[in-house]
């Protein structure tokens, strides 16, 4: 975002530099302590958010490259950045889970309740905070929260944020719309209304337009939809080989799922593999790495026959939705299983619980602290966050959004220290 700072000498592209501040930011560093799907590990490791990114970022940055080859070949001239697409999908697959709070969606789920149906929800009426502003808390998500985090000017903070390039900005926001926008049943949006001004200079800058069946949203960015193919073949293939690993699923149940994605022809090529692989744990990370390679093919292949619909805005659906019939059924297989079998685990229920117990409980403290900062209580506890959240806003929205984003930004081990330390079941020795 040249608006931010100077130019300087550099060999890096604009979008490789976004790459490279998000991976050395404490936030990035952060998300290596945050839940994925499964507990951080014990004797197993399985992926956390941290690693789950990292992939991510792997898989967009093929799926941008297999694109602009594609495009250059179509076109048969030099396209302006084409051969950047790599570079700003994989920074802004970096990106995309940064604003997830601790314990996964469970995080997500707890901070949106407390404001709906726990002792929050009165809170609007307390204090008359208007619709478009409410909603941000009850339909919290962490898309938005990203956004903000990325461009918000934290107190004692630079302006701008981490100073991005508007495309990689733009190419995070899966939702281009505000909460109060959002639709009733999925209350998905990209932006907290603090955040509205931000994300239309963007769309302005960009030439993003708004949706002309529904004027108060705008249309994706159309790499949008490659971040979003690059997390859907991630977490879906990955968290079925961490159930693996955990013996959630058998070695046969998971081959079988994998080899469902291939014709006989390149079944045939994996037996060969095998045949020389013997360890069980290798063979299904060959299968897997075979998975994700051929899953990159397809989307990247409905992504260029579907071009100009996606410019245009008419394409609306997600890229693994569209692929050939027999690959969206092994992928749809995939997610079948791993809602019943690894979503519903003990392993997995058990944190989420825990973790709802004390998002909601840390809410509590904090968000009471934040309305009535003049309390004895509450003056210690506010000594606790630090200096850059703006607990002290003039605004009410302003305050519980600081307290949003302390909370957010925590680890799920900080998280459950400062838990334990509030609720007293962790009294320093005197």
């Amino acid at each position: 975002m040249e608006a931010y700072h100077g130019k300087r000498p550099d060999d890096r592209s604009e979008f490789q530099r976004d790459y490279d501040r998000l991976i050395f930011s404490a936030p990035f560093r952060r998300l290596q302590n945050k839940t994925q799907v499964f507990p951080l590990p014990g004797s197993v490791f399985v992926h956390n958010r941290l690693t789950h990114s990292l992939e991510v970022a792997c898989v967009g940055r093929s799926l941008g490259v297999n694109i602009a080859h594609q495009l250059q070949r179509k076109y048969k001239h030099d396209l302006p950045f084409v051969d950047e697409i790599g570079a700003i999908v994989s920074a802004a697959c970096l990106a995309h889970d940064m604003g997830n709070p601790p314990f996964g969606h469970s995080g997500e789920k707890a901070i949106a309740a407390y404001f709906s149906e726990g002792n929050g929800q009165n809170i609007r009426e307390q204090y008359k905070i208007p619709n478009e502003k409410w909603k941000d808390f009850v339909c919290f998500e962490g898309n938005a929260n990203a956004f903000r985090l990325l461009t918000h000017q934290f107190k004692g903070r630079r302006a701008g944020g981490f100073v991005l390039t508007y495309s990689t900005l733009a190419s995070i926001v899966k939702y281009p719309y505000a909460s109060v926008y959002s639709d009733e049943k999925k209350q998905k949006f990209g932006f907290f209304d603090s955040e509205k001004e931000s994300f239309e200079r963007i769309a302005q800058e960009l030439g993003i337009s708004r949706d002309p069946k529904h004027p108060n949203r705008y249309l994706r960015h159309p790499l949008v939809f490659l971040v979003e193919a690059a997390d859907d073949i991630c977490y879906q293939i990955m968290d079925i080989e961490d159930a693996h690993k955990l013996k959630i699923l058998s070695t046969e149940e998971t081959k079988s799922l994998f080899l469902a994605f291939f014709g006989d022809e390149r079944k045939k090529r994996i037996y060969e593999t095998w045949s020389i692989v013997s360890d069980g744990n290798e063979q299904i990370a060959y299968l897997r790495s075979a998975v994700i390679g051929k899953l990159i093919e397809e989307c990247a292949a409905v992504f260029v026959a579907n071009e100009e619909a996606i410019l245009d805005g008419s394409f609306n659906s997600a890229l693994v939705k569209n692929m050939p019939q027999y690959v969206s059924e092994a992928y749809n297989l995939c997610s079948e299983t791993a809602v019943a079998k690894i979503y519903r685990s003990s392993e997995v229920l058990d944190v989420e619980l825990s973790g709802y117990k004390i998002i909601l409980t840390l809410l509590e403290h904090l968000v009471s602290a934040a309305l009535y900062p003049e309390k004895a209580y509450s003056k210690q506890l506010l000594m606790r966050i630090p200096e850059q959240y703006e607990t002290a806003s003039t605004e009410i929205y302003g305050r519980i959004q600081a307290v949003l984003d302390y909370i957010s930004g925590m680890t799920d081990v900080y998280a459950l220290d400062l838990y334990r330390k509030i609720t007293g079941m962790n009294i320093p020795t005197l």
